[in-house]
């Protein structure tokens, strides 16, 4: 009874350590350990976080020194006419009601009959603040039109009440201070300067020509206009069509635009290339439900604005972010791989040689980050699975004790970093060969691991 009890510790002990050696504990420590992984690899996808808002801070700074989105509202006919008002008075004397008329100046919009643009945009890779480079525009916007005879009767003025020698032409655009022009028009050939105006709106800024007058220059009740604007701006150029016909052509050294806002491009002139794009608009008065006269005050037209956004389609943290994604996977791969060759060819692994190869998976995205700022990301990506290869290749051949099986742990991890960063590079795809790509992994780890005796496994 003595010596059984005294065995009885002997064989928890040799129980315990076999349990510890058994290919299910092995799995789950590997599991938890992956799990744990996560945590280091959630710091680095914050780190991915602060390096971008830090330059959009820095892009921020700079696109408001030299020069933000444009927004385009003109040219529009302003003419000026006495309005009456009619106030009853008590007459202090007479004890009786008089009627007071008093006279005041009101304004009376007009827009143009045809709006041609021309517009060229060049971007400026120049400016660099730190390690960004900050990529903004300039823009040669070059305008020609006419306005027709004023309707006044629609808007229930008279012909006597108008102030015609007092005309004037108002523009409405955004980006004032970066208009790098003189702001001349040519009006029947006649120059004209435009003028900075205050404005209650703080979207739009407002410039005014001095005042001419309209009939003596509109003889045949035909005004013609030609001006040119040039921008430095960031982002974005968008109109809005108060011709009775607009017609407005883009041209652009930009690869990637995004062409937003009401109305769409010409299908059959656009084109967009890795050299820029063209775009063409043409829009008449019925495909927009606003009038072509205005009392008292210019409406907010915003909503039918169009134009082209000038975009980055993918920059480079958000292609380290979504490299970071698939950390988890790449992770959980290569610590299946090593337990694979474990299982098969009873090399003991400890976990903290597991510990140290996901912590070397890790080091690949602080590395991607860091080169990506003084680089290219495609660079950046080469070097750093280059160098977490190459350390995982010569650590695995002094823990598995042979070059057989680290070339091919070397060889999958290759190609798993090319399959993600062959996802990276996609946009409308990346989803399907993701889940493509992902099913065939599966695949090959079912049939690798097909005759495993996951029984008989424990050393």
């Amino acid at each position: 009874m003595e010596n059984q009890n005294q065995n009885q510790p002997a064989l928890n002990t040799a129980n315990k350590g076999s349990f510890l050696q058994s290919t299910t504990a092995k799995m789950i420590m590997v599991g938890v350990l992956t799990l744990v992984l996560l945590i280091p690899l959630q710091y680095v996808k914050e780190l991915i976080y602060e390096r971008s808002e830090r330059k959009k801070e820095v892009v921020s700074e700079v696109t408001q020194l030299w020069g933000e989105d444009v927004f385009f509202y003109g040219p529009i006919l302003k003419v000026p006419y006495k309005s009456y008002t009619e106030t009853a008075v008590l007459d202090s004397k007479t004890k009786q009601t008089v009627i007071q008329r008093n006279t005041s100046i009101s304004y009376a919009f007009f827009f143009p009959e045809t709006l041609n643009n021309t517009s060229d945009i060049k971007k400026n890779s120049s400016l660099k603040r730190g390690i960004y480079n900050n990529v903004v525009f300039t823009a040669e916007m070059k305008f020609n039109g006419n306005f027709g005879k004023p309707n006044f009767e629609k808007l229930g003025i008279k012909e006597a009440d108008l102030l015609w020698d007092k005309a004037a032409l108002v523009v409405k655009t955004t980006n004032l201070k970066s208009i790098k022009s003189d702001l001349n028009i040519k009006l029947n050939n006649q120059t004209f300067t435009f003028e900075s105006k205050e404005e209650e709106d703080n979207f739009y800024g407002t410039l005014e020509t001095g005042a001419f007058d309209y009939k003596t220059l509109a003889a045949n009740n035909k005004l013609d206009f030609n001006f040119t604007m040039k921008y430095n701006g960031s982002n974005s150029v968008k109109f809005i069509p108060i011709g009775k016909t607009t017609q407005i052509s883009l041209n652009s050294d930009w690869e990637s635009p995004s062409f937003e806002g009401m109305f769409a491009a010409n299908d059959t002139t656009k084109t967009i290339s890795n050299k820029g794009f063209h775009a063409d608009w043409k829009i008449l008065h019925i495909n927009r439900s606003f009038s072509q006269q205005y009392d008292s005050k210019i409406p907010n037209l915003n909503g039918y604005s169009f134009g082209v956004k000038l975009i980055e389609t993918v920059d480079e943290y958000q292609q380290n972010e979504r490299a970071s994604k698939y950390g988890f996977l790449v992770i959980g791969l290569t610590f299946l791989i090593f337990f694979l060759i474990q299982s098969v060819n009873k090399i003991n692994i400890h976990i903290f040689q597991y510990t140290m190869l996901g912590l070397a998976l890790i080091m690949f995205y602080t590395l991607l980050i860091s080169i990506t700022e003084h680089s290219s990301f495609s660079l950046a990506y080469l070097i750093a699975s280059v160098a977490v290869i190459g350390m995982i290749v010569l650590y695995s051949v002094s823990i598995l004790k042979t070059k057989k099986f680290p070339l091919f742990i070397g060889l999958s991890l290759a190609g798993l970093y090319s399959f993600i960063y062959v996802i990276i590079q996609l946009e409308n795809y990346a989803l399907l060969v993701g889940s493509i790509g992902l099913f065939i992994i599966l695949g090959l780890v079912m049939y690798f691991s097909r005759k495993i005796d996951w029984n008989n496994t424990a050393n």
